[in-house]
């Protein structure tokens, strides 16, 4: 189903990003950007894989991620040098447009990759990510929220822990805080079990000189740059709060909004047919119209902490 390369996308220094490639048509390929960021692309392999025939999928590991390049000097890891890592790779592989789903941190990047070449970029799919900061207290209302996030603080907060053993470890304890469905921990842990975690962007960020991936004005420019845009995300989502999720679809012209019932911060995990139905909607719509008409502010009665 996907071939596997490393492709060079710098000589100095030099960097390789590690890359699965589906087949499909070259006009419907599908940029999909990863989270953590010291994770790697495979915890998305599924549900999007279905994907791969109709669509061209291109799921590469972020410089210093998984299987591509480490061990750079910890001023190379930054938004813009990922984001320059993946034009390069466009261009590398012949894309010159394409759609792009960015995951979590990953839909920090596909921010910033759409503003700085927007001319390559024809739908965005920001998946449980968001355009504004999250307030210190955002979850101070929802106790479910503030007892689940507690395990993987206290594994981040543990002096004992390094490395991508300390990465590893922070995922597992905060399965249950990123899942909503308890039915689907045991599957999704054993899908953490084949990620190859790393720490290179963690020691810049504990460095202090990690320059955050969030941009204080995504919402005005997205708005200005006009390209159709699909929040998907989980009601339950206990990093980026949904309200911020609607928030942004009421005011970006070109943006709609899908909040996945029965779903947290893993909406692809605890829902993936509807998870997959919502992308494979958009991307078979017609750019400016509306992608479904289900689609647009899914709104019920929220949990604290996501109203």
């Amino acid at each position: 189903m996907f071939t596997e390369e490393l492709i060079a996308v710098s000589r100095q220094p030099r960097v390789e990003l590690f890359v699965a490639l589906s087949a499909g048509p070259s006009h419907r390929t599908v940029l999909v950007i990863h989270g953590g960021p010291d994770w790697d692309h495979t915890y998305l392999r599924e549900p999007l894989s279905k994907l791969a025939g109709t669509h061209r999928l291109v799921m590469p590991d972020l410089r210093g991620c998984g299987r591509s390049t480490r061990g750079l000097s910890d001023e190379q890891y930054t938004p813009d040098t990922a984001v320059d890592d993946l034009i390069v790779l466009m261009d590398t592989i012949g894309v010159d447009r394409t759609d792009v789903l960015g995951f979590s941190y990953g839909g920090l990047l596909a921010q910033r990759l759409a503003l700085a070449a927007p001319h390559r970029v024809r739908r965005l799919i920001l998946a449980s990510t968001t355009v504004e900061a999250v307030p210190a207290d955002a979850f101070d209302d929802w106790p479910d929220a503030r007892e689940r996030r507690a395990a993987g603080a206290r594994v981040w907060s543990n002096p004992h822990l390094a490395g991508p053993e300390l990465t590893r470890a922070a995922a597992v304890a905060s399965a249950p805080a990123n899942l909503w469905r308890h039915e689907m921990l045991p599957a999704y842990l054993r899908r953490l079990e084949s990620v190859r975690f790393s720490a290179e962007w963690l020691r810049p960020l504990r460095a202090g000189i990690l320059p955050h991936a969030l941009l204080e004005d995504a919402v005005p420019r997205l708005t200005a740059l006009a390209i159709p845009t699909l929040f998907l995300h989980g009601r339950y989502d206990m990093t980026f709060p949904a309200r911020s999720v609607r928030r942004a679809a009421d005011t970006i012209p070109s943006a709609d909004a899908e909040i996945l019932q029965a779903a947290g911060h893993m909406a692809h995990v605890d829902q993936p047919d509807a998870w997959l139905a919502a992308v494979s909607r958009f991307l078979d719509s017609t750019p400016g119209s509306s992608c479904d008409e289900g689609i647009h502010h899914q709104v019920q009665a929220e949990p604290p902490g996501c109203d």
